[in-house]
Order: structure tokens, then sequence, then C-alpha cells
């Protein structure tokens, strides 16, 4: 009589050992499968293997454990195989099992899996606390879960966003007629750096609306609002829109020409947080975001970018520079949450590129440069320009990224945070002092008049 099938689990699963470890117990043995081994036969025996409160014995089958002379698949293993008496439960009907050997295998059902998040892995991390110093300590407890929400605390995203709207507003303020007084260029200024305020901290509702679930995998966010409960979708939705609500009356300050400018930088807005789980470069979309302020400038001022081609491609240039821009800062900071990213499934030039990162944050200066000295180079701006803006860029940008130190969580968020203004301060240094220059006169009228008739300006 050929042995139980459901003994194959058994030598399948490399589970042949001495019957203590294996659970049976005496006259209530555990049915581990239906199957036999090596097809081998087996004696079944009525011999009992222990005491029994009834006459009757128990009966035992004989498999093999160490020692066995048909152990030559354990021998591999520095192990042998003897022979042993397992316990069958009373209630079995020895005459219902099967017994052939060629019977298909018993397989598990297969359960479906989906790929997720691991669990938060919050464990070693301390729990989060009231800010007690700072802006945030001076705010109503139930105000500080939404100024956390839009990083009123953290500024830097702020600058970022500030400083392509004051590049643009400062290389078109000379293209006027006549050229923009300061006054105004001040106005138009104060108006970007509070509609920067407004829309950066409605996209970082947005984006953490859309990783409420991703945010408690990462160290770095695990204690954001959303993430770790201090304010529900909902609330969060309503915050969104006073926040958007604000940022149009802000809009409606500005000439009526920069509407249309402004309505397609929404929608860069609310598809960015998606763009990390389908593609590892998600902060080029965060550039065209970002960026978006470099076209903004040349409206605001009445200057109708469509309507004159050098102004639209000094625009564009200048757009495509700041695009490069924030690729650049963005993949250093994205290195700060590298090992979490990896682990929560969360995609980034910086996991795509991890092993030759500093050639690509060479390749992104480069073109950075490049591109603004392009835009300037359009509309015919001056040595001030060259020298202070596009020498400072590239001295600064150059300084960071042979520096920075990618494994160093605290020296990526240092260069992150202060490169903001090494480099955005070099242009703004040259593009102002440009500025003054027009403004002064210094370059002479015949320049002054030679660069707005380059660009062919047409004012709304």
């Amino acid at each position: 009589m050929a042995a139980p099938l459901f003994l194959r689990d058994i030598s399948r699963s490399g589970l042949a050992r001495p019957p203590q470890t294996l659970g049976w117990k005496c006259g209530n043995a555990r049915m581990l499968g239906s199957i036999s081994y090596h097809k081998k036969r087996w004696p079944i025996s009525a011999r009992s293997s222990c005491t029994s409160s009834t006459s009757r014995p128990t009966p035992t089958i004989r498999v093999p454990t160490h020692g066995s002379r048909h152990s030559q698949s354990w021998r591999g293993r520095g192990q042998s195989l003897t022979t042993t008496n397992l316990p069958i439960p009373a209630h079995t009907n020895l005459t219902s099992i099967r017994t052939s050997s060629s019977s298909p295998p018993h397989h598990p059902p297969q359960t479906s899996t989906t790929t997720q998040p691991p669990p938060p892995r919050t464990s070693n991390h301390p729990p989060y606390t009231p800010p007690t110093t700072g802006l945030l300590s001076y705010l109503p407890p139930s105000w500080v879960p939404y100024a956390e929400l839009i990083r009123l605390d953290k500024p830097t995203g702020t600058y970022y966003l500030f400083f392509p709207c004051l590049f643009s507003t400062l290389l078109a303020a000379p293209l006027t007629t006549p050229i923009t007084p300061p006054i105004t260029l001040i106005h138009t200024t104060l108006l970007f750096l509070t509609g920067a305020l407004i829309m950066r901290g409605a996209g970082c509702t947005i984006n953490d609306l859309w990783d409420r679930n991703l945010d408690p995998h990462v160290t770095r966010t695990r204690l954001r609002p959303l993430a770790r409960g201090a304010i529900n979708p909902r609330s969060a939705l309503i915050f969104t829109s006073a926040q958007l609500l604000t940022g149009l009356a802000l809009l409606l300050q500005f000439p009526s020409s920069c509407l249309p400018y402004a309505v397609p930088s929404l929608i860069l807005v609310a598809t960015y947080p998606l763009a990390k789980r389908i593609t590892h470069y998600p902060q080029f979309i965060l550039g065209l975001t970002f960026s978006w302020g470099a076209i903004m400038g040349f409206p605001a001022l009445g200057i109708d970018i469509l309507s004159s081609a050098p102004a639209l491609t000094a625009a564009s240039c200048l757009y495509a520079s700041c695009v490069s821009w924030t690729v650049l800062y963005d993949m250093i900071y994205a290195h700060m949450d590298i090992r979490d990213d990896g682990a929560a499934g969360i995609k980034s030039i910086a996991l795509r590129h991890a092993e030759d990162t500093k050639l690509v944050l060479s390749g992104l200066a480069v073109l950075q440069v490049g591109l603004l000295a392009a835009a300037g180079m359009v509309v015919g701006a001056g040595p001030v320009f060259f020298v202070g803006g596009c020498g400072g860029a590239a001295g600064t940008l150059g300084l960071m990224v042979w520096r920075v130190k990618l494994g160093d969580v605290r020296d990526c968020w240092w260069w992150f945070r202060w490169g903001c203004w090494f480099t955005g301060g070099a242009v703004v240094v040259g593009l102002g002092g440009e500025y003054v220059m027009r403004l002064e006169g210094w370059y002479g009228d015949e320049r002054g008049g030679e660069m707005r008739e380059r660009a062919m300006v047409q004012q709304v």
C-alpha cells in the first residue's frame, strides 16, 4: 500500500525533522498534506505510540526522519534520515486516504497580491511635538497645523517660486517705453512675492493631499499635518479652495493681460504630485510649475510677448533657464529622501541617477547659465548683466555642485536652503544692475533705445 499523499508536503518543504518539532500530538495529529515521499511505500502499523485512555491502540504511520536509507536528498545538507512512528487521529478514515502516487500535488490556494507601500517605519522616531520656537509658536494651537501645511515655517520654497517672477520683471523693465519707474517695479515685485506665498501654500496643500498615504513612510514627511491626522482631507480641500480664491483675487490686481498667462500654471500645480508616481523625472514637472513666473513678469509690465518675437524668445529662454535651475536644486533636495523614497515606491531623478548625480548637476548648471545668457543677448543686455548675473550664477552653481555632500542629509538641506540666495541673488544683482544702468542712462540713450528697438516690444 502506497504511503498517504499527505506526507509529500513534509518532504517538499524540508520539514523532515524529529517528530517533536512537527507538532504531532498523541492521538490527535495534524494533517500536513496528502502526498508520498519519493514514491516509496511505507507500511501502516497499528502500534500505539503512546499510552491511551482506551484499550484500542492508536494507528501510526512509519515515516522517514534522520538516518533512513531513503535520505539521499537530505545528505547534501549534512543530514541523514531514519524512520519514526507518527500517530494518526482516531477519527481518521484510513480507507478514504488517497494512495495514488501519481496524483497531482496539492498546492495551497494562490492569493492575489497588490503592491502597497510598506508600513510606516516610525518606531525609532520621536513623536510629534508642537513648536515651541519660531513663528509657529506664537500662533493659536488650532492654526498651527494649517501653518505647517503651507510650510509657513519653511519659506525657502516660497523664495524659489518668487525668484523667477523677479527675474522676468527685472528683465522686462528696461524694455518698456518709457523705462518702468522704480515705484512700479517695487509694487509689481511685492504683488509677486505675495502671490508666491499664497500659491506655494496652495501647491503644498495639494501635494500633501495626493501624498497623504505616502508621507507616513518617509522620515522627513511623516509628521506633516495630513500624514499624522491633524487635518482631515475634507478640511484640507476647503483650505485649498480658500487659498486659490485668494490667489485669484491677487491676480486681478495685475493687468488683465496676465490672466490668460496665469491659468495654465494651475494645471501644473495640480498634476505635479502625480508625476512622482509615473516617472523618475517629477523634478521636470516641478520645474515647469515653479518657473512659470519667468513668463509672468512681461505681461505684468504691459508687454505682450505673443506679439513680439524677440520678447517671446527672451521669455522662453529665461523660462527654460529657470526650469534647469529648479531640476538642479530639487535633485539635491531629493537626495535627502532617497532611501525612504525607494522603499515607499516614490520615483525621483535622484534615484534614477544616483550613481552619476554630480555629472547631471553639472550639465544642468551649464544649461541654466547658457539659457540665461541667451535671454540677455536677445534683449541686448550689457556687460553688467553678463558679468554679474551669468558669471555670478556660474560661480555659485559650480561651488554648490562641487561642495555638496549628497550622502549627508544636513549638507543637502544646507545647500538647498542657501543655494537659493547664492544663485538667485547673483542673477538678481546682474539684472538689477542692468536695470539701474538703463534707468540712469549710464549706457547712453543710444544703447537704451537700441535695447528697446531690438526687443520690438508692444505694450498693452
